[in-house]
């Protein structure tokens, strides 16, 4: 991030849902909305002129949804120091179009009827370059609609050392810095590096995508949880 203020783009096919996150956002010191979109067409040339930080993006629009939007944005060239990140705006209506997006490279969900807080809250995470907005809502949807895991769990990547996967496991199992650093026994400041490591080793954009693999590559298999990693030094 620089030091400038967040600079958001709202995508949202409802005038009022656009005009209440801009009050809601308008309100907070370092968020600025720059931009506004009714259709997944006009959020792409809207980013592509305005270079936002963050996207929140509606999933079911007319002309163009969210989903074919958040993969065209996400293939624009991307500014080195910091790429444009998409958080969903959903009502769990198409849960199969939000497992796309967090295919497609989006950061991360965010709930129609979630709190202000939480909306102030999403923009800021995802501008710092997290992801995994909502543990729960991500796994709901990967369990729901990812394909039976072609290992039975417990598949380690031949490219992470065994701390390397016990971390990648805690992640798909929505786990935050701080609960992975309580799990292993470990900083959390050693748990970001671990995660930074996977992430680069995988060749992943950021800890969405890293659960997506998980779960698409039989380190843990949707619904189970006897395979978590042991805690340890």
């Amino acid at each position: 991030m620089s030091g400038g203020p967040i600079r958001v783009v709202l995508v949202d096919d409802q005038d009022l849902v656009r005009a209440g996150f801009r009050v809601i956002l308008g309100t907070e010191d370092g968020i600025e909305v720059v931009g506004e979109a009714r259709n997944g067409a006009e959020a792409v040339d809207r980013v592509n002129a305005l270079r936002p930080d963050v996207v929140l993006m509606d999933v079911q629009m007319p002309d163009m949804d969210g989903l074919a939007a958040t993969r065209r944005i996400l293939a624009l060239p991307q500014d080195a120091g910091q790429p444009v990140r998409v958080v969903i705006l959903t009502t769990f209506d198409r849960e199969d179009y939000l497992f796309e997006a967090l295919r497609a490279g989006a950061s991360g969900f965010l709930l129609k009827n979630a709190r202000p807080e939480d909306l102030i809250d999403a923009v800021r995470v995802a501008a710092r370059g997290d992801a995994l907005l909502s543990p729960q809502v991500t796994r709901r949807v990967i369990e729901q609609f990812s394909a039976p895991a072609p290992l039975p769990g417990k598949h380690r990547p031949a490219e992470l050392t065994e701390r390397e996967y016990e971390v990648l496991v805690a992640l798909a199992r929505g786990a935050t810095n701080a609960e992975i650093a309580e799990l292993l026994y470990v900083s959390e400041t050693t748990v970001k590096t671990h995660v930074s490591r996977v992430l680069a080793k995988l060749g992943l954009r950021d800890r969405t995508q890293a659960v997506v693999y998980a779960y698409e590559n039989g380190v843990v298999a949707p619904g189970a949880d006897s395979d978590s990693p042991s805690r340890g030094g």
